[in-house]
């Protein structure tokens, strides 16, 4: 079973997790999702490094990812992060949890002055 956060807890999932590694956030989204809205341009702190990965493509680029480090799965409404954190989970990797809500709830629950689309 993935475990579901939200994107209010991701700051406090990210501190919990530091001592297996620097989490990352992996965005699964198409290209033009990403240009819609992205928080590659966020300036505050993250606590987080920023991937971003198709859904089709993770398979394929398995290896840019390391299974050690912790994983939070992210894209529009959850739905594809979803199946991407359990196609990692069966592959291995130790920690990782999806994003509930996606990029959507990011925007109602972290930074408004994102698009929502």
């Amino acid at each position: 079973m993935i475990v579901q956060i939200r994107p209010a807890q991701l700051a406090a999932w990210t501190l919990s997790v530091q001592s297996i590694g620097r989490p990352v956030v992996l965005d699964v989204r198409e290209p033009n999702e990403l240009a819609t809205v992205s928080l590659q341009g966020d300036p505050g702190p993250k606590g987080f490094d920023l991937l971003a990965i198709p859904m089709n493509s993770v398979p394929a680029r398995l290896t840019e990812l390391d299974a050690g480090r912790p994983i939070a799965c992210l894209c529009h409404h959850g739905a594809r992060s979803q199946r991407v954190a359990a196609f990692l989970d069966g592959q291995g990797f130790a920690q990782v949890v999806n994003i509930a809500g996606g990029i959507n709830a990011w925007a109602l629950e972290l930074d408004t002055s994102l698009v929502r689309y």
